[in-house]
């Protein structure tokens, strides 16, 4: 029996999934870390929860690394610290390093998340990737403009996915950016030059340092093109079948992985099809993927993905599924200024269209109030054998659902 401690910062929905999957899987008994109290998890999950401590700030390494060790003085030494977040990744890394816990440490955590660390590495190994540097001053921007031209990308150096990424088009506005922005020392910015290609997903199930299962994803168009243009409504692909780039790029991303330390767990890695042909890795994070991508990969392979991530991690188990179908999800985005959905078109007659292949979905209501991520206000996944269907659906749902915000 294994003792997992699962840090959740607060109980939303999706992080209770995970809690409820690891009360169910045998041979772990399960503690939870939270900024939220016991009673926000739902009845029948907290019955399989056998610990709970409450901390200000889930993020903060040392707070986890004080609450493992209540957890632990009540419930044996503990076997797993884990948490699904990106954000949480080198808090949980400093908590297992101060406790003796088992699992990614600190050094490696980090390489994942400093992008700067990264990139160095991916150089190293000879994995492709943009030129980049780490910028600390407007001087060191201004310098790298020049060496690479515009347009440049400039963006957290810990950052998540797409969010504050900036695309620089001119020496205008990095002069705007740099005010905005103020990179310093204690606040520098990952620069790096911008590729034009497809941009796609690759997830890798790595089990002692060895790759032992992959998915990938098309991202319909890309995260920075749907965060500059609001009114886009986006979708990502996951295709019944492999295609050629896939299958080529498996030995770039297991390069890639093994630069960075992976051990065991899921990754999702982010990487472009350049027009001439070519393979870059953006970025790659050591934790499950988001953009709804854990179900669409659950429904191609008839598996519940939150519940093997959970094998995985506690017991390094892992046992992959044939690709039965191809899957997709469309987002809905509010169109307009405002802080609430004010009306919702085009619903019914997205049902006629492709309502036989929605297996899940998630609609805007009136009244609720404008997301504050790119992920929009609602989501629809879809299912079907044939990849060309399911791709035409969803064209066609992001076509007709239309979300007004006022």
């Amino acid at each position: 029996m294994k003792n997992v401690v699962f840090v959740a910062p607060l109980f939303r929905e999706n992080t209770l999934r995970y809690v409820k999957a690891l009360a169910e899987l045998d041979g772990a008994r399960v503690a939870v870390i939270s900024s939220d109290p016991m009673s926000r998890i739902p009845p029948g999950i907290r019955e399989g929860v056998e610990g709970h401590f409450r901390v200000d700030n889930c993020l903060d390494g040392a707070q986890l690394a004080r609450a493992c060790r209540a957890i632990s003085a009540a419930m044996g030494p503990i076997d797993r610290l884990l948490g699904s977040l990106e954000q949480l990744q080198i808090p949980l890394a400093e908590a297992r390093d101060a406790c003796g816990i088992p699992g990614m440490d600190t050094p490696t955590a980090t390489a994942f998340r400093d992008k700067t660390i990264m990139k160095n590495r991916f150089r190293e190994a000879g994995v492709p990737c943009a030129r980049h540097r780490r910028i600390e001053s407007a001087n060191d921007a201004r310098a790298f403009a020049g060496m690479v031209g515009f347009p440049i990308i400039l963006k957290p150096i810990d950052g998540l996915g797409s969010r504050g990424t900036h695309r620089v088009n001119s020496g205008i506005e990095l002069d705007e950016a740099l005010r905005a922005l103020q990179p310093s020392p204690q606040r520098p910015l990952q620069a790096e030059e911008f590729i034009r290609g497809e941009e796609r997903t690759f997830e890798t199930v790595t089990i002692r340092g060895e790759p032992v299962w992959q998915s990938g994803t098309f991202y319909i168009p890309g995260p920075l093109e749907v965060i500059e243009n609001p009114w886009i409504q986006y979708c990502v692909l996951l295709p019944q079948e492999s295609d050629r780039d896939f299958e080529a790029f498996r030995a770039v991303n297991t390069r890639a992985l093994a630069a960075l330390g992976m051990e065991t767990g899921l990754s999702h890695m982010e990487w472009f099809v350049r027009r001439d042909g070519t393979y870059a890795v953006s970025e790659v994070g050591a934790r499950p993927p988001g953009v709804q991508i854990m179900p669409l990969m659950s429904a191609v392979h008839d598996v519940d993905m939150v519940s093997a991530w959970c094998e995985l991690m506690v017991h390094e188990r892992f046992r992959p599924r044939r690709r039965q179908r191809a899957a997709g999800v469309a987002f809905f985005r509010g169109q307009g200024k405002g802080s609430r959905v004010t009306a919702v078109r085009g619903v019914a007659e997205a049902q006629a269209a492709v309502g036989q292949w929605v297996i899940d979905r998630q609609l805007p209501a009136v009244g609720q109030p404008a997301a504050s991520g790119y992920e929009g206000e609602g989501w629809a996944i879809l299912a079907h054998d044939r990849t060309e269907v399911v791709q035409r659906a969803l064209m066609r749902l992001v076509s007709l659902v239309r979300v007004e915000l006022g």
